[in-house]
């Protein structure tokens, strides 16, 4: 398969958009929990209850649309290959838990991949919608309409007390949690980003690596999102979200001008000796190219580097990771030689850049 055509294949069509702030904020994303008050939930469920669920789901809304969402199709995760499951894991269509033989597991996605219905997770429906750049208010706004949509088949399971009803407590109320997800070299650099992440925790919110709770902020790459979702209405919970995110976007520009100011050839090097590794490396770890890539991106934000797409960063976080490498190679591989095929793929795509 030929780099374009697996290219267009392997990335989300939301993701080739910038949206407003893009140089620092990559996307934005409203989820909401939600469980039919008919069935237990999928933590204590099994068997006829979760496959009951998988079959309305399926039967009410496989090849539907939601206005511009076309093209709604249900995949169950039993069907796919484990190479298949780790790439919809790295297009963040579906979580790390839905692949871990949950039983009568499914996603709906849209044609563009910007909404993800995960079935039979930990909750009957977890529902997400993405946008690119800074754009939380329209992405609930979104949000609420599909789950106002989708109510009008399926009686959800709600309190008028405690609200949407979750199989963890600490999603009862709204059962939503809204992130972002932003790009932060300048912060990391300056080590700003250590003593900012305790002050944000203390606002309710949470600073998380790029597949949330319990991963690893690779790339300069931090998902910031609500942690409270009792005693809030939704529009309360995002108004904060956004204000510590508008803040730390300011931060991040402050902390970009000062490298610039302080040490622009040592930050100019730094990111010409990243764009040659990508270049010219025959073997690079995941950490490495995650690390050399956010220089990459540094750089064309900056106008260090020029002609090369800002969205180069979206791209290649997603086709280097272990699921798409071994898609793109066409069997598994072991780490050596995902390191080795990492390279390959890069060097690839920034020639295709300078071809084009």
């Amino acid at each position: 398969m030929s780099l374009e055509k697996f290219m267009n294949e392997a990335i989300s069509p939301w993701m080739r958009h910038d949206g407003p702030d893009s140089d620092i904020v990559l996307s934005s994303r409203i989820r909401l929990a939600r469980n039919f008050s008919s069935q237990p939930f999928p933590t204590v469920a099994r068997g006829e209850p979760l496959e009951e669920v998988l079959s309305f789901m399926d039967e009410h809304f496989t090849d539907s649309s939601f206005r511009e969402y076309e093209g709604l199709q249900l995949v169950k995760m039993d069907d796919l290959q484990p190479i298949e499951k780790r790439g919809l894991v790295e297009k963040h269509l579906v979580s790390p838990h839905l692949i871990e033989d949950r039983e009568n597991a499914a996603t709906i996605i849209s044609e563009n991949e910007q909404v993800s219905i995960m079935v039979n997770e930990e909750d009957h429906l977890r529902i997400q919608l993405y946008f690119p750049g800074f754009q939380l208010d329209k992405a609930l706004e979104q949000a609420s309409q599909l789950d106002d949509w989708l109510e009008e088949k399926i009686d959800y399971a709600f309190d008028e007390e405690r609200g949407y009803l979750t199989a963890c407590p600490t999603n009862v109320g709204t059962g939503m949690r809204a992130s972002v997800m932003m790009h932060l070299p300048a912060l990391a650099l300056t080590k700003q980003i250590n003593r900012m992440t305790p002050a944000i925790n203390q606002l309710g919110l949470v600073v998380r690596g790029i597949y949330g709770e319990g991963s690893e902020a690779v790339g300069n790459l931090f998902q910031i999102s609500n942690q409270i979702t009792l005693g809030k209405s939704e529009e309360d919970i995002v108004e904060d979200l956004h204000s510590v995110v508008q803040q730390l976007i300011e931060q991040e520009r402050k902390a970009r001008q000062t490298l610039m100011n302080r040490s622009p050839v040592q930050l100019e090097d730094r990111i010409y000796r990243s764009y040659g590794t990508l270049r010219h490396s025959r073997v690079i770890t995941s950490k490495e190219a995650a690390g050399c890539l956010s220089d990459l991106r540094l750089g064309i934000d900056l106008d260090f580097l020029k002609d090369i797409p800002r969205t180069i960063l979206n791209e290649l976080m997603v086709l280097t990771q272990p699921g798409f490498l071994q898609q793109y190679a066409g069997e598994s591989l072991d780490p050596e030689d995902r390191d080795i095929k990492r390279a390959t793929l890069i060097r690839e795509r920034i020639n295709l850049e300078d071809d084009n």
